[in-house]
């Protein structure tokens, strides 16, 4: 390992270990490229976009980025630290259901008010509808292709009026119950 000052606090890395599935080499590893690619040790939202952009080279990731990026930010400075940043790469990857599923629910959370309502639904379709690539979008289900009719279909399982609002416990649980619900929240690259 490098210098102390490049090196990882022990504690970072045994709170990563335990909040994600990754190794402590990979966590390392992530860690020295996160030191190249951030020497300030900080991902501002536009370097979050551009890393997004690589994941999905033949889509419009910046909205979606955005958002991710909202959803991560949990002492709202504007920038990721490391930490917020792995955990942002192990939620969006994998980890378990339930804590997928309050991550996804602050992606929704738009305004960060602790309830989802149907603009917020519809808002963050948007931003996934840019992430399919458009001859995936014309292969869609007629009553999934567009945003709109993406969010109707999703705020149909949480058995809510237009203008009610879902709080986390109703989300997780009508995401759990319905795997189209859960297929609709988040986009999922076809594997070639």
């Amino acid at each position: 390992m490098g210098n102390t000052s490049s090196a990882l606090s022990k504690e970072i890395l045994e709170d990563l270990k335990l909040t994600t599935k990754f190794t402590e080499n990979e966590i390392s590893q992530w860690y020295e490229n996160f030191q190249k690619q951030c020497p300030t040790g900080r991902i501002t939202p536009e370097e979050f976009e551009q890393i997004y952009a690589r994941f999905f080279p033949d889509s419009d990731a910046k909205s979606y980025a955005r958002h991710v990026f909202r959803s991560f930010d949990t002492n709202d400075d504007g920038t990721l630290d490391f930490k917020e940043y792995i955990i942002a790469l192990h939620m969006t990857s994998s980890g378990k259901t339930t804590r997928k599923l309050e991550w996804a629910f602050s992606l929704f959370d738009v305004d960060k008010n602790g309830y989802i309502n149907k603009t917020e639904v519809t808002e963050i379709c948007q931003a996934i509808f840019k992430l399919i690539p458009k001859e995936e979008q014309s292969k869609l289900p007629e009553d999934e292709n567009t945003p709109e009719k993406r969010a109707n279909k999703l705020w149909a399982f949480f058995g809510k009026k237009d203008k009610e609002r879902l709080a986390e416990g109703e989300f997780i649980k009508g995401v759990i119950e319905n795997e189209n619900a859960m297929r609709l929240i988040h986009y999922e690259p076809l594997k070639h």
